[in-house]
């Protein structure tokens, strides 16, 4: 068991010498201040258990001693001396937070007694606190491995890491199978700030396991993002053997004043989150083929309500911006009239492969159904809308379908669009103008129309 380290002050070094001498002798580390001033000093540095102190002293007194222990983030307890001050001013320091005071002359046993039943006090309240923290830690360590929802368990997994950290800024990312990143849980932090890190310090989320501590070289891979941090922490998330994403922390408190990863609990919460992590990747990848259209490989209907609440709340917790487009094809029903239904699949698979190749990596495609496509724009205002869907109908527009059927044919392509939260603040609202912007634009064929079309339609 560690010993306990007392600070004895008293600006009578025969005291001094006589309370240290009796201490030692009962198995503690002692320190001496012959001044509340120096007492104070040496108090703010840390490590001191127990303060023994004489009331009266030139300068600082044993109250003033006592109110500065009192203001410490892990106060010591405090025992005041009483010699020529009363035994009330005695009791009123109690009432001020004192464990207990001692009234001169007094004889050895007494004074290990006393300190004695204060340390030992003091220690079993320090486990006591110390076993709510770790009950405290294994509930959201729980909490966070039983979670299925990659949504929901990223900005969880930050807040309580950062708690865990004392604070400091972070997000959780993922990175999309055909490449991107999607941002969740930003804490302290803006998407644009955020968007280059996961590429930037991609060779050590590649290469560590765990959670990982940045050295001062890797912290300079960050300078072109503009970020500035003291310490970066970071936690690679892995699936299936392959990388799917991370969290990471700047400037936490804990991780600055150690310079290294500082307790267990962090160790321990991060294996949690590595847990929740593999268990609702798998149950997402299994969603996934519920949703999936097997014709085209895009995500189905059923998903795109799924796909766009979850969307709706990110861009409200984050103050973000996407759109909605829709897609449908002209005269799509000769090529079935003409070539047949399975030249008509065919030519289908073919769009949803001019459809990955139009948009980018972190934004969703959906076949709603028929002939009809759909695609969550994600961080897209009107004007980027408006570029995407209209590199959509132009690569419609040029394309030459069922070549290898020898049967070459062309399509056009009718899109409309709206944004969230310009156009709409509620999916619904959203979904019922961008069908109404492309039913505008069905009046033309082959063009696109935005929500602010529908009047003029």
């Amino acid at each position: 068991m560690k010993q306990a380290n007392i600070l004895v002050v008293d600006d009578e070094r025969f005291f001094r010498e006589l309370y240290k001498e009796q201490l030692i002798e009962a198995d503690y580390q002692v320190e001496v201040c012959d001044n509340g001033d120096a007492a104070v000093a040496r108090m703010g540095q840390g490590g001191i258990d127990l303060v023994l102190t004489d009331m009266v002293m030139p300068g600082r007194d044993g109250l003033s001693v006592l109110q500065a222990a009192r203001s410490l983030p892990n106060p010591p307890d405090v025992i005041l001396i009483t010699g020529h001050a009363s035994l009330e001013s005695a009791i009123d320091a109690l009432k001020n937070g004192a464990r207990d005071y001692l009234v001169k002359p007094f004889d050895a046993d007494e004074l290990r007694h006393l300190v004695r039943t204060c340390i030992d006090q003091r220690r079993l309240l320090d486990e006591n606190l110390q076993l709510k923290s770790q009950i405290r830690l294994f509930q959201s360590g729980q909490a966070l491995s039983s979670l299925i929802d990659l949504e929901l368990l990223l900005p969880q997994a930050v807040e309580r890491l950062l708690r865990e950290l004392g604070g400091g800024t972070g997000f959780g990312f993922l990175l999309n199978q055909g490449g991107g990143t999607r941002f969740h849980g930003l804490l302290g932090i803006e998407s644009t700030q955020a968007r280059e890190i996961p590429e930037l310090l991609s060779g050590c989320l590649a290469s560590e396991e765990g959670f990982y501590l940045l050295s001062a070289e890797e912290r300079n891979l960050l300078r072109s993002s503009r970020i500035s941090a003291d310490s970066v922490g970071l936690l690679p998330l892995r699936a299936d053997g392959e990388l799917r994403g991370g969290l990471v922390v700047f400037d936490a408190p804990d991780l600055c004043s150690s310079g290294s990863v500082p307790v267990e609990s962090v160790h321990y919460l991060a294996e949690q989150i590595i847990i929740g992590f593999n268990n609702a990747y798998r149950y997402q990848s299994a969603q996934e083929l519920m949703h999936t259209d097997d014709l085209t490989g895009l995500y189905n209907h059923r998903y795109l309500q799924i796909a766009l609440d979850h969307e709706v709340r990110r861009a409200q917790r984050y103050g973000l911006q996407f759109s909605l487009l829709f897609l449908d094809l002209d005269h799509f029903k000769e090529i079935n009239d003409r070539h047949g239904h399975l030249s008509g699949s065919a030519a289908l698979r073919e769009i949803g492969l001019l459809l990955r190749d139009c948009v980018r990596e972190v934004d969703t495609l959906f076949r709603f159904g028929g002939d009809e496509f759909a695609a969550i724009l994600v961080d897209a205002d009107a004007d980027t809308s408006r570029i995407i869907a209209e590199r959509v109908r132009k690569a419609i527009d040029e394309h030459v379908f069922l070549r290898e059927q020898q049967t070459p044919w062309h399509l056009t392509a009718t899109a409309g669009y709206a944004t969230f939260p310009a156009d709409a603040t509620d999916q619904e609202a959203l979904l019922d103008l961008a069908d109404q912007a492309m039913y505008v634009g069905k009046q033309v064929r082959n063009v696109i129309r935005s929500a602010l079309d529908i009047d003029n339609g």
